[in-house]
């Protein structure tokens, strides 16, 4: 499938999430920038991160944005032809992981742990 396509399908995968968001947290996750790259770009791969890496929060977490040296603003990176590879090119799939995806990248911009996310079906 075409990455604009898959970026379109994922764009409205994330909208459909956010609108079933508790309201107080749907009106921080609209404040957080969703970015649709191919593949994580050689930078993040520098930093140790896979290159099937599906998806990244970067920036200071929601409530710590004045106390740490943070220059980047918050934003949720999902990168598509990971999640269309992880999907094994199953639409249903790709989907699914893209809201999997999406909300666990969220809950880390709403300072939730690994084992937090895990509590909620987020790992």
């Amino acid at each position: 499938m075409e990455p604009d396509r898959l970026i379109a399908i994922a764009a409205d995968i994330v909208g459909a999430a956010q609108r079933r968001l508790p309201p107080e947290i749907r009106t921080l996750a609209r404040g957080v920038a969703v970015h649709y790259e191919r593949t994580a770009g050689p930078d993040l791969l520098a930093e140790g991160f896979e290159p099937d890496i599906l998806g990244l929060f970067t920036g200071a977490p929601h409530g710590t944005e004045l106390s740490q040296d943070v220059t980047t603003p918050p934003q949720i990176l999902l990168f598509i032809d990971s999640l269309w590879d992880f999907a094994e090119k199953d639409l249903d799939v790709f989907r699914e992981e893209v809201r999997v995806t999406y909300l666990h990248e969220l809950g880390h911009y709403l300072g939730w742990d690994e084992d937090e996310l895990a509590a909620r079906g987020l790992d």
